[in-house]
């Protein structure tokens, strides 16, 4: 057997040493896609502290797995999405609103749209600019606007959102929930969890407030409990909250506003390796710590790219 030469053997040396030092973390392997989700550190008395990589532990449905980053995510694309059928009392609080646009970070963009006619009418796209985005806010159309579904609404704006790479990327709708488009007699709207599959790939938490609207087919107590629910599942299965104050209208928003804002100061993204075959697929992961009084929100599923 013919011995291997000086520079072939620097060469094999080379690449072998490649190889280890892609596996040990200078770059990603290529065998498994990372997918990210964004995670809300939620403190049960007070505010959570700062949590580092080493605070956490990540769970692939049983199995604990590796956690390949773990970074705050400093720059926020918010969306602030109106329902155009809610009862134009709705406008009152819109100073409370306005508050709330105006208390974000400069590495947030604001963008306001209004649900009408299954679309998201867009009447600010994303700025850094948050009294140009306060200025898009109006009376709703009540009545006007009460041809309406918030979920096909959330789903035309989720596929015109324009691609910001790994930042974090919220939605905050105020709706009633009622869907006059396909909405019924059903407990579960029938667009609802094709609206969670589509905010859960793009990684989008949705943020629902609820507030009547201007019909009074949407006040009944069915109608609104089904609503509600809706709401909260939309909410909680892409890493968010719903509020609501049973079924009348809430006296104050500010409460609301405040809470989501400790929320979206008290957020990180995680990436994982994770093997999406073909067609990319969802998969379940838990988030838990050892620290006191800390809990996390994060969606139900998590999409896996394709390979």
């Amino acid at each position: 057997m013919k011995s291997i030469s000086g520079s072939m053997r620097s060469l094999l040396g080379f690449a072998v040493s490649t190889a280890v030092f892609m596996m040990i973390g200078g770059v990603p392997a290529r065998a498994a896609n990372s997918a990210t989700v964004t995670v809300t550190a939620v403190g049960k008395k007070q505010a959570p502290p700062a949590i580092k990589k080493e605070d956490i532990e990540l769970f692939q449905g049983k199995e604990r797995a590796q956690v390949a980053d773990w970074r705050r995510g400093e720059t926020l694309f918010l969306a602030i999405l109106i329902d155009d059928s809610l009862d134009q009392e709705v406008a009152s609080q819109w100073n409370q609103l306005k508050a709330f646009i105006d208390s974000q970070p400069e590495s947030t963009y604001v963008a306001v749209a209004y649900s009408r006619n299954g679309s998201a009418a867009v009447a600010q796209d994303f700025t850094k600019d948050h009294a140009l985005a306060s200025k898009a806010l109006r009376i709703p159309l009540g009545t006007g606007g009460s041809f309406s579904s918030p979920y096909l609404s959330v789903q035309d704006w989720i596929k015109r959102w324009p691609d910001h790479g790994g930042d974090r990327r919220s939605i905050l709708m105020i709706s009633s929930g009622v869907d006059y488009f396909r909405g019924g007699f059903d407990p579960v709207d029938p667009d609802l969890d094709s609206t969670v599959e589509q905010a859960q790939k793009k990684n989008i938490n949705i943020w629902t407030i609820y507030y009547p609207d201007s019909g009074h087919v949407g006040r009944r107590f069915f109608r609104v409990f089904n609503s509600q629910s809706n709401l909260s599942r939309l909410s909680e299965e892409t890493g968010a909250e719903s509020y609501y104050l049973g079924s009348g209208v809430p006296v104050d928003l500010k409460p609301y506003f405040e809470e989501i804002e400790g929320h979206l100061e008290n957020q990180y993204l995680l990436s994982f390796a994770g093997n999406g075959g073909n067609k990319g697929k969802f998969t379940r992961v838990r988030v838990t710590t050892e620290m006191p009084h800390v809990e996390f929100m994060l969606p139900a599923s998590v999409f896996l790219p394709p390979q």
